[in-house]
């Protein structure tokens, strides 16, 4: 298993296995604020080198590979786009606020001398989230972790906390909890390849498209083919056990494109009280091949259990 680090080249990372980049994270977008400024991975491979994500897609040009991007934050809109009101539809609002990239804690990275054990990385951020308006109304301490799990997979962690640093309580929801059915987006977002449309979602014990979509699950995972290639690849989120509405609901798309999101807010909006830190932990696995929910399973348990030690390293 190829060694991981993490290099930071200008306004990104580089998530490294072995000499291959698997993963660049921008921290320093140049997005216009229509499209709400944040932190993005994109692009995203596999370690056989096949990219698994989209970058700034024509019909939704704020989704980027994967990001962390909340639509309602009370009234602010740190999604990008239009935001959806009950009764009006989507309407474009002078809300789409910004995440703003402050700096970096020291590096953390281990280091393994046997063949069988894998090396892993992590980087810690602090951010500001700025209204349109130039509100603040977080600090977050974000944490981005990555180690193999094996030949022909490795992991993305993603850990998240958020204190309110107004003097309001903040309700974090998603277009269901304003109105809209069965739209409960909101959280760690991947947008898959254009290839990858009509692909195969993936759960416990089922496999399917769209009509997954709502469901309760500690893991979902997304199976699709690459054109040019041919191949197949697989990715797998995971919810921590300690995150807040788990095992959380699930936004996927397979028909009109390939998405996934746990979704701690989809039917219910999750109030932040001044002063109070709001923490959540994701993995996201990464592999080449396809899969049934056999192996997707197989590969949400190995996440599971490495996730909390690239995180803490």
């Amino acid at each position: 298993m190829p060694d991981i680090r993490i290099d930071e080249a200008d306004d990104r990372l580089l998530i490294r296995g072995g000499e291959a980049v698997l993963a660049e994270y921008v921290f320093r977008p140049t997005d216009v604020r229509l499209e709400s400024p944040r932190p993005y991975f994109s692009p995203i491979r596999t370690l056989g080198g096949e990219v698994v994500s989209l970058f700034r897609p024509h019909d939704h040009v704020w989704h980027k590979g994967i990001a962390w991007s909340l639509p309602v934050v009370g009234d602010e809109n740190f999604w990008g786009g239009p935001t959806f009101v009950r009764g009006e539809g989507y309407v474009q609002l002078p809300n789409n606020g910004e995440q703003r990239h402050l700096g970096f804690d020291a590096a953390s990275d281990t280091e393994s001398s046997r063949a069988d054990v894998a090396a892993s990385a992590r980087r810690t951020e602090r951010l500001d989230w700025v209204t349109e308006a130039g509100g603040h109304v977080f600090v977050e301490e974000r944490t981005i972790a990555a180690t193999t799990l094996a030949d022909d997979a490795w992991l993305l962690g993603f850990g998240t906390r958020l204190r309110n640093v107004g003097d309001r309580a903040i309700p974090i929801g998603s277009p269901t909890t304003r109105g809209r059915e069965n739209a409960g987006y909101g959280g760690l977002f991947w947008r898959g390849p254009r290839s990858f449309t009509n692909g195969t979602v993936l759960a416990p014990g089922v496999a399917g498209g769209d009509e997954l979509r709502g469901i309760r699950s500690p893991w979902m995972g997304f199976s699709g083919r690459h054109d040019g290639t041919g191949t197949a690849s697989t990715v797998v989120m995971v919810d921590h056990a300690a995150n807040v509405q788990h095992p959380p609901q699930w936004f996927a798309r397979a028909e009109e494109f390939a998405c996934l999101c746990p979704a701690p807010f989809f039917s219910e909006e999750h109030v932040v009280e001044p002063g109070q830190v709001l923490a959540l932990r994701y993995g996201v696995v990464i592999a080449d091949g396809a899969s049934d929910p056999e192996r997707a399973e197989r590969l949400a348990i190995a996440g599971a259990a490495a996730l909390d030690g690239v995180l803490d390293a």
